[in-house]
């Protein structure tokens, strides 16, 4: 799950930049790029007349008098919108590095295009977002009825705004969260019967037959699912997070820690990263979390088995979930499986 390094954060503040909850290869060639987009864009008509309606994951019933058109979305939730065909005014949550490169989190967003309210955990423009009009709010949730990147200071003037739409990102598996994004999509406008949906589906179940076949082909590999800080390394509880109980459904073998109250990883030192054996480690892809390149000064790591065997591989922690953006972390995991020797 997210974590946060910086200090006094709330507890979702500590879920939130960092963490240890892979990084997928892109799916299409570069020829393709256009004509995705094109049809992308023709996917949905949020234009409809007539009242709209959509019960969210905590169990609320949002109406409007028409199907909303001004969006504004937590990035990662926007870029899943986007894929079917639905754009959005205006995000918040990671958009833009510090080199001016969309992050990870923003897909196959024009971060020129969109307004962003925020970049940062706690960060939130309430002003921008009034003056915008939004119809609808969108993010994910990871603890029940705590709105993803709506900071707790300012959430009641935010809410006050537009209504919200709120879908787990936890305690749930990957294909429901994917679920609930295509229904979401499909209320916005989207047709989810185009070919460019249905082959993307086709592409993920695939992908996930591959992975279930590597975990059968290689048995006994253990996958351990980190992300690095400075001062702390954390290994995350694969059942909590959407995208690690799936693959634990599909075979994988997890390292299982020992997690503290929150329930969703463990905080190592780097004196103690060695304490638990794995044969691969995953590692939190996002900008926030340090990347194995950095982490070559800390004797501690070099010394694991999985990084002297070179068996480390990315993990997309908070996922996009478009079966386009899905299907390539599953991929990753597969080979990554499969070329994997035990180690540990």
């Amino acid at each position: 799950m997210p974590i946060s390094r910086a200090s006094h954060l709330s507890r979702r503040g500590l879920l939130a930049a960092g963490g240890a909850i892979g990084l997928g290869a892109a799916l299409a060639a570069c020829g393709d790029d256009d004509k995705k987009k094109g049809d992308s864009q023709k996917a949905a008509d949020p234009g409809k007349s007539g009242p709209w309606s959509f019960k969210d994951d905590r169990g609320k019933a949002v109406e409007t008098k028409s199907t909303p058109k001004t969006i504004v979305a937590f990035t990662g939730t926007a870029a899943a919108l986007h894929d079917y065909g639905v754009e959005v005014k205006a995000v918040f949550g990671p958009t833009k590095t510090k080199d001016g490169k969309p992050d990870v989190q923003a897909g196959d967003l024009d971060i020129n295009k969109v307004e962003i309210l925020g970049n940062v955990w706690g960060e939130f423009n309430v002003e921008k977002y009034a003056a915008l009009g939004a119809d609808l709010l969108v993010t994910d949730m990871w603890e029940k009825d705590a709105l993803w990147y709506v900071p707790d200071n300012s959430k009641d003037k935010i809410l006050k705004l537009a209504p919200s739409v709120a879908l787990w990102a936890a305690q749930i598996s990957m294909p429901a969260a994917l679920q609930r994004r295509a229904d979401l999509a499909a209320a916005l406008g989207a047709d989810l019967k185009a070919a460019k949906f249905t082959k993307a589906k086709a592409r993920f179940e695939k992908a996930a037959a591959r992975l279930r076949a590597a975990t059968k082909a290689n048995p006994g590999v253990t996958v351990m699912i980190g992300s690095a800080s400075a001062d702390l390394f954390y290994v995350s509880a694969a059942k909590t997070s959407a995208d690690t109980a799936y693959f634990q459904e599909l075979g994988v073998k997890f390292v299982e820690p020992k997690v503290n109250a929150q329930g969703f990883f463990e905080e190592l030192s780097w004196e103690n990263v060695g304490k638990y054996k794995a044969d691969v480690i995953m590692m939190d892809n996002r900008s926030t979390a340090l990347q194995p390149d950095a982490l070559k000064s800390k004797p501690t790591w070099t010394g694991l088995p999985a990084v002297k065997a070179g068996q480390i591989t990315p993990r997309t922690t908070e996922p996009i979930y478009s079966y386009d953006k899905c299907t390539p972390i599953l991929e990753t995991l597969a080979k990554a499986i499969e070329t994997a020797k035990k180690v540990a």
